[in-house]
């Protein structure tokens, strides 16, 4: 242990709640001053709304600042100082690392980080890792193609920080990075829930089985499956190792993890983030354990373009107890379960993607991949579920159909009407999969 902390020691996980909610707020005064001393934006916005930051002296004189959104964001970017605009709080030449954040909801943000931004990042994937194991004696494979996606290209420089080895696979295909890990004998990786299971796919199509391999943990990004019960089993069960979830975004960074526990919660990555879960309907902060909300996040020590009480969508709830792992930090429960721009109203109902997800991934006889696509017949919704049956089970469709009709009744109460296509067809993704597409007008 003594050999292993020479590289990276996370000193603090441990510590007193009474603690770490000091050291968020002292962060984020100074990270709150700094904003309004140097970002054009962050200054109009605040002084529209009457504060200052000698106003800001406890957590509930943070509720009283306004709430940033990503629309706000894309209004102010492809001006001076190119292409950031009047977020940017440091001047042009101290800007090292370009990300922007992948569209999957509109135009992209683009994000500017310092060299200290960036060791910010490593150091907060860092505590990921650690917690799920991660260790010097790794040899770690990244199956993503390297681009201005920021994606595992933090978790690459976590990887260095903790001492354990990395292997890039990015401009290798899905055959070459199988046979790369089968020829290193790399221990973990980190993907999309979703690659994760293409790859397994592509490895049995070549003759390997995947669950012989040496890889034992995964770490997975991008979207909700590794904290979705039946998506982690296909996961863990495909390649014979440990998965864990994560949840982080470009404009935020690494700002929860799932540690080895596997609790079916999320520890919220207090030393760096400062997390707050807000009634969508009320505007109401919640503080207690069984109520869902949006979370508003701020980044405490990200400087270049600040986060600052960001509105991220994502729907999350406190856990009740805290982790038996010994970690002082905050827990989510199950994840992030959704967005509050993704759940819709479906013939009168509420319908969040992940249900369909939770029903599709925990059938047998299904493959992984599937696609939702909510249109109008005349003035009525319609829910058509496309979805492929596994080779050599298709002579099983009358009893999957029926079985798959009555669980997605039971557990989003709805209909739907099933397509079922040839094993292989309906389209694959390497990093965030687009499986839900609401076509209705937009009124």
């Amino acid at each position: 242990m003594l050999a292993e902390q020479k590289y990276w020691n996370p000193v603090l996980e441990t510590l007193p709640r009474e603690q770490i909610r000091k050291l968020q707020l002292a962060k984020f005064k100074r990270i709150f001053r700094w904003a309004y001393e140097h970002s054009k934006f962050h200054r109009e916005l605040y002084e529209k709304a009457g504060i200052k930051p000698d106003d800001i002296h406890s957590f509930e004189d943070i509720r009283r600042i306004p709430t940033v959104e990503k629309a706000m964001m894309r209004g102010i970017q492809r001006k001076d100082p190119f292409p950031y605009g009047d977020a940017l709080c440091v001047p042009l030449e101290d800007v090292v690392e370009f990300r922007q954040t992948s569209g999957t909801t509109g135009q992209p943000v683009y994000q500017a980080d310092t060299w200290q931004d960036w060791e910010w990042w490593a150091e907060s994937w860092a505590y990921i890792l650690w917690a799920q194991g991660y260790r010097p004696r790794d040899r770690v494979f990244i199956p993503f193609g390297y681009n201005v996606f920021v994606a595992f290209w933090a978790g690459h420089y976590a990887v260095e920080k903790i001492g354990a080895e990395i292997v890039p696979g990015g401009v290798l295909d899905t055959q070459a990075r199988i046979l790369k890990i089968q020829e290193l004998r790399c221990t973990a990786m980190m993907a999309t829930p979703t690659y994760v299971l293409g790859m397994a796919d592509a490895a049995k199509s070549m003759g390997i089985d995947p669950r012989e391999l040496s890889i034992r943990r995964i770490t997975c990004a991008g979207e909700p499956g590794a904290s979705i019960p039946a998506t982690k089993k296909r996961m863990e069960e495909a390649w014979n190792a440990k998965v864990y979830d994560h949840a982080g975004a470009t404009e935020i960074g690494a700002w929860s993890f799932e540690c080895e526990t596997q609790s079916g919660c999320l520890h919220v990555n207090e030393p760096f983030f400062l997390v707050e879960i807000q009634d969508v309907d009320t505007g109401e902060y919640i503080e207690e354990p069984g109520r869902r909300g949006k979370m508003i996040i701020t980044a405490l020590d990200r400087q270049a373009q600040p986060c600052i009480r960001f509105d991220s969508k994502d729907l999350i709830e406190w856990a009740p107890e805290p982790c038996s792992c010994g970690r002082t930090f905050r827990m989510i429960k199950g994840g992030v379960v959704g967005r509050a721009d993704d759940i819709t109203k479906v013939k009168g109902v509420l319908l969040a993607p992940g249900a369909i997800e939770e029903v599709v991934r925990g059938m047998d006889g299904l493959a992984d991949e599937f696609e939702v696509v909510v249109d109008k017949v005349g003035d009525i919704d319609r829910i058509t579920l496309k979805i492929e049956i596994v080779r050599g089970r298709e002579g099983e469709r009358r009893n999957i159909e029926a079985t798959l009709k009555d669980q997605l009744r039971l557990k989003t109460n709805l209909g739907y009407n099933l397509e079922f296509h040839d094993h292989g067809t309906l389209p694959r993704y390497d990093v965030k999969a687009r499986r839900f597409k609401d076509l209705r007008p937009k009124h």
